[in-house]
């Protein structure tokens, strides 16, 4: 309108009347990195960062679960079918549906699937574990166990620093190789959080652990066949050194029945110790979800365990003094699988497919150094002590 003189807005949509001095200055603004280089007034932009009004109704959690359910389920379809693993199957479909993630109204219910389904399972998986199986170890197998969890987690540190990742990254390669693969992942991810550690860096990560676990059970007891190794020799190396739970008592068994119980037995001792390395996970690190504005959390905080983690070794300890009935056990092991599988296909959902394709080949390699470390330990230590 002649006359009226319309202010200039910044990019957060606020009003500016410095008039031609804001425009030169504006001349050199990279409008493309904005976030939204073509909404003039800002509109777009306080309309998405506005707090949701008392009162107002919460975006629906039905879309997000839905879409996370199908995916799911097509993963769990193929994997009974084709026999390849459920967990990298549920990345894969995720990922290629992570167009859906665009639609906001999806976001509350991937939200739900990743977290509270992940820390669900996780309870879940204690009744698969006993200190009484963990006691029958022994007390050297024991300890060469930790030496091959170590190595694994410093082998991912050096790995990643090497190839230039953030700590954070290599700690989530490590702790998950070191433990029980994608169901660690999730859980230290729970505790690193989004923030330190972005979703595709995530997704990554539990690419390249899926990956190297269906490739060590196809390998590992090939490799100690031809190294003569005997049962016992054979269950140890590949129970302590394949990633996740279910590849791991699936090699053992290829190898025989006999090396398939004591994989069972090497591998649930590695799961029962996912809370205490999540507990130093979280009192190291401390929450991800803080804001810069936020205080520092107080000691007590710091030492406070994750709710699922207390109630992980709760069922732990409670399937360690009661007699659980085998159905009972048997349908918490297919829950926990069914709610990892969830969380894991609602991340990939969630995660940016551009930005998983710039990171390279150099993201994997935490992963790769850590998965070399723990198969020299274990074979090393299954030779010299076993």
């Amino acid at each position: 309108m002649p006359g009226y003189d319309k202010p200039a807005y910044d990019t957060e949509g606020h009003s500016s009347r410095t008039g031609e001095s804001d425009m030169a200055q504006g001349a050199g603004i990279d409008w493309d990195s904005l976030p939204h280089g073509g909404d003039l007034y800002g509109e777009i932009h306080l309309a998405e960062t506005a707090p949701r009004p008392a009162g107002a109704p919460r975006a629906p959690m039905f879309p997000g679960l839905a879409a996370c359910g199908v995916a799911s389920a097509a993963a769990a379809w193929l994997s009974d079918h084709y026999h390849f693993p459920i967990i990298l199957l549920g990345l894969l479909i995720g990922l290629s549906l992570n167009f859906i993630a665009r639609d906001a109204s999806t976001h509350r219910g991937l939200d739900f699937a990743s977290r509270t389904c992940l820390r669900l399972g996780i309870v879940a998986l204690g009744l698969q574990v006993t200190l009484a199986q963990i006691g029958a170890l022994g007390v050297f197998p024991f300890l060469a166990l930790l030496a091959v969890m170590l190595a694994a987690f410093l082998a991912a540190l050096a790995g990643g620093r090497i190839a230039g990742q953030s700590q954070f990254a290599s700690i989530l390669a490590g702790g998950a190789t070191a433990i029980c693969g994608a169901s660690a992942a999730l859980a230290l991810y729970g505790v690193i959080g989004k923030d330190r550690l972005s979703q595709a860096q995530f997704a990554l990560t539990l690419v390249g652990i899926s990956l190297a676990s269906a490739f060590a059970m196809s390998i590992y007891p090939v490799l100690a066949a031809e190294l003569h190794l005997t049962d016992r020799e054979a269950g140890f190396l590949i129970g302590a050194s394949i990633h996740d739970v279910a590849q791991a008592i699936g090699g053992g068994y290829a190898f025989s029945d006999a090396a398939g119980s004591y994989a069972t037995i090497v591998k649930l001792a590695r799961v029962a110790l996912l809370a205490p390395v999540v507990a130093l996970a979280s009192i190291a690190l401390g929450s991800g979800e803080t804001t810069h504005a936020a205080p520092a959390p107080s000691l007590w905080r710091r030492l406070a365990l994750p709710w699922f983690i207390t109630a992980f070794l709760g069922v732990l300890a409670l399937n360690s003094v009661l007699t659980i009935p085998a159905a009972l056990s048997q349908a918490a092991l297919v829950g926990s699988k069914a709610l990892l599988l969830l969380a894991v296909t609602a991340t990939a959902i969630r995660s940016r497919m551009d930005l998983l394709m710039q990171m390279g080949w150099r993201a994997t390699v935490p992963v790769l150094t850590a998965t070399f470390a723990s198969f020299v330990t274990a074979l090393a230590f299954a030779v010299l002590i076993l």
